[in-house]
């Protein structure tokens, strides 16, 4: 049984074949995905997902590469995931990739949503791109340790991986550990502690080789799960075991 930590099959690429998406998860052996609200509108079809499809949970956060979204308090976001359905605060963080300078909006952002994390006592989910340094700090003096945080889409080297760990945090690799060029995402993924690992699609983004071009939907996600199998040495069925313990245990949901 597979977890897909991190997708988006709420978003209009998906608005003509959902259930279809859905029933392809199941017949995949992903009984349990979460889907990411990245601005408010997004939050009630979310949670009708969440709400009408077993195993499936909802997560809220102001997306980090959008300034144009109107900010919420650090109490407005916890309150948006008060929800049982909804499980996490995120994504939030930090995008240096295509955003630029001046970005203390974007900084700021991250703060809230870490003390929002903090105040309702879910996890946070963290976007991090070309951004390291700056996001180990603020995830430092914001005390992210304490309501606990995954690097989704893990898209850094050893060096970030290993701060982020002593922090307490947990990695989630989506299909770029597939790519050719991904040799220090490859690298971290053969290091990490095998309790400190998820997978995801981030889908609809990000299908894994040998899909890579495609829409990328929660079914794909065993082909990530084989991928990292191959670099650590082990079998596919032994990872899965692995990532849906440990989601299950970040995002406070029962084992079945």
């Amino acid at each position: 049984m597979f977890f897909d930590t991190h997708c988006h099959i709420h978003m209009p690429q998906f608005d003509n074949d959902r259930t279809d998406v859905i029933t392809r998860m199941r017949q995949a052996q992903v009984t349990r995905a979460v889907v990411v609200a990245t601005e408010e509108a997004e939050i009630e079809p979310v949670l009708k997902l969440a709400e009408e499809n077993e195993g499936i949970f909802g997560a809220f956060a102001v997306s980090p590469q959008d300034e144009e979204l109107p900010d919420l308090s650090t109490e407005e976001i916890a309150k948006r995931v008060k929800h049982p359905l909804m499980v996490a605060v995120g994504e939030t963080g930090l995008d240096y990739h295509y955003c630029h300078e001046p970005l203390d909006w974007q900084r700021k952002r991250f703060g809230t949503h870490i003390d929002a994390a903090n105040l309702s006592g879910k996890p946070l989910i963290i976007h991090s791109r070309e951004a390291q340094d700056d996001t180990i700090a603020i995830l430092k003096a914001h005390q992210a340790y304490r309501c606990g945080f995954v690097l989704h889409c893990f898209c850094g080297d050893w060096d970030f991986a290993k701060k982020a760990l002593d922090m307490g945090g947990y990695l989630s690799f989506s299909g770029i550990v597939t790519f050719r060029s991904a040799q220090d995402i490859q690298e971290v993924a053969r290091k990490a502690p095998q309790d400190r690992i998820f997978i995801e699609t981030d889908s609809p983004y990000l299908a894994p080789i040998p899909l890579r071009g495609k829409r990328n939907e929660p079914s794909f996600v065993p082909h990530v799960a084989q991928f990292l199998a191959q670099l650590r040495q082990t079998d596919c069925e032994t990872i899965a075991q692995i990532t849906m313990r440990n989601a299950n245990r970040f995002f406070g949901l029962a084992n079945d």
